[in-house]
């Protein structure tokens, strides 16, 4: 079993925001398994699907993102995954262009409190995870107002692509193993363009 987690939060005014990243590419993943995530457990809304061979549990804390972590270690504990190689994370990256997508093994928060609440309450950093980036094309004052900010109409058509970027990438981290995605995800533009 494995346990998918995309990090957001709840409620229709949040929906279609750069921080609701996670929630967005986990309802991306049920949709292609033909599932909906609307099962209320471990204070978040889950579905259990199959990813090729792999049975998974695809889930999105109702906690609001600061408390994440509390739901994530329910779900832990409920279907006796270890983290380090049975949890898969997924959230919006502000650092990172916006469009982008970076698979890591392990690491700290990156100042994401929804990250730093899933460390703290695990009590450890070994848990993969599949970072998007919502950094924008020009410099904000206020980076936490700007992640609840809802996209721009121009902004959709690269949001839909990261979406299926991020739902391909957990096929292929359960599929052929988290190197084989992170060699495949996590080149460069200009190293795309150049093999293209």
């Amino acid at each position: 079993m494995k346990l998918i987690v995309g990090l957001g939060n709840p409620g229709v005014e949040y929906q279609f925001t750069p921080h609701n990243m996670g929630f967005l590419a986990v309802d991306r993943i049920a949709e292609q398994c033909g599932v909906r995530v609307n099962n209320r457990n471990c204070r978040a809304q889950t579905a259990r699907a199959r990813i090729g061979e792999t049975e998974v549990v695809l889930a999105k804390p109702e906690t609001f993102m600061n408390l994440s972590g509390l739901s994530v270690r329910e779900l832990v504990q409920e279907y006796q995954v270890q983290p380090e190689q049975d949890l898969l994370l997924l959230y919006d990256e502000l650092d990172l262009p916006f469009g982008t997508l970076r698979i890591r093994q392990r690491g700290r928060s990156a100042g994401h409190n929804g990250v730093e609440s899933v460390i703290g309450a695990l009590d450890s950093q070994e848990f993969m995870r599949i970072r998007m980036g919502v950094g924008p094309d020009h410099p904000v004052g206020d980076g936490a107002r700007y992640v609840l900010s809802q996209f721009k109409k121009s902004q959709y058509p690269i949001v839909d692509q990261v979406l299926d970027t991020a739902a391909e990438a957990v096929h292929v981290i359960f599929g052929e193993g988290l190197h084989a995605a992170m060699n495949r995800f996590n080149r460069k533009p200009e190293e795309e363009a150049a093999g293209s």
